[in-house]
């Protein structure tokens, strides 16, 4: 269990340090929107990667699952269609904290 008092970015932090999920497997865990956990994770990735500390923000990319396309220019986001083939069929970014 939680506690209140944490903050729903602390809250972040601490599931990505266990293991990887994606916007829409935090947003069940947190009882949020998908897009909102993404808003939250821009300024989770900024304080991680901004610390000395030996922690480090890192994203698995949106991929295509029609034709494999993975080079998307911004990783943190929730693509809807591919630029590539045109596909609306995308494996959502996993993040993790290491």
């Amino acid at each position: 269990m939680r506690e209140a008092d944490e903050t729903t970015r602390q809250q972040l932090r601490e599931l990505l340090r266990v293991e990887p999920a994606t916007p829409s497997e935090l947003a069940v865990e947190l009882d949020l929107t998908p897009h909102a956990i993404v808003g939250h994770l821009e300024h989770v990735s900024q304080s991680v990667d901004g610390n000395d500390a030996d922690e480090q923000f890192l994203v698995a990319p949106p991929t295509c699952r029609d034709c494999g396309f993975d080079d998307y220019d911004e990783l943190l986001n929730l693509p809807s269609r591919c630029p590539s083939c045109k596909s609306e069929s995308i494996a959502e970014p996993a993040f993790t904290i290491d």
